[in-house]
């Protein structure tokens, strides 16, 4: 079962998939390989930034404002018309935020393994981003806790990506990826795709999920 399915539940997997193979007519199983790969990017990222006191007050600020779960309530309409403009420019902002100016080599990278060019690739993470702050937003009203601190948050962030992420991939990811071992993995990310390190990032993602 895909990261996808772990995450949202076969059913509103299928959804979210078909709303955004309908939005960029790519097909179906691309937009599944690109998210069982960017959607745990987007989560790592989300942990890190909530490691700092400032960074953990945006994504609470976020949460309280708009991100309180509701969406994953509304996958089969949220990317039709107009809706779906709104959701990618949140997703934009979101993304900002906690990429800031590494977002296109994220993205960069994330396109020479999926094979899906960059600006789709972008309009991808744009779309998926305020699901997976809904998913957050879902976590922390399920502890019935709206003031979740730093620690709080990295422990919610920590149980959306799964034990199976944490023990393995995970920790090839931190030994691959931060190679400098200075606790930066979106650094070291884009250091990969900018040919500063050695290991190529297609070997990187591709040992981290396994194709099937």
């Amino acid at each position: 079962m895909s990261i996808i399915n772990n995450l949202l539940g076969s059913d509103s997997a299928e959804l979210l998939i078909k709303g955004l193979s309908s939005q960029t007519g790519q097909s179906k199983s691309n937009i599944s390989e690109l998210l069982s790969m960017g959607i745990p990017v987007i989560l790592k990222a989300l942990q890190r930034n909530a490691g700092s006191t400032e960074g953990a007050s945006g994504i609470q600020a976020a949460l309280s404002k708009k991100h309180d779960g509701s969406i994953l309530n509304s996958l089969e309409s949220v990317f039709s018309g107009s809706a779906a403009d709104g959701i990618e420019k949140d997703g934009e902002n979101i993304l900002g935020h906690i990429f800031g100016n590494r977002q296109k080599n994220i993205q960069n990278a994330l396109s020479n393994q999926s094979g899906l060019d960059a600006a789709t690739v972008c309009r991808l993470l744009k779309m998926a981003a305020p699901v997976v702050m809904g998913l957050l937003g879902k976590q922390q009203r399920q502890q019935k806790n709206d003031a979740l601190d730093r620690h709080g948050l990295s422990n919610i962030l920590g149980s959306l990506v799964g034990d199976d992420f944490q023990n393995k991939k995970q920790s090839f990811f931190e030994s691959i990826l931060d190679a400098d071992n200075d606790g930066s993995i979106i650094d070291d990310l884009v250091d990969t795709v900018a040919g500063k390190k050695k290991t190529g990032i297609v070997n990187v993602f591709g040992k981290m999920f396994n194709k099937k």
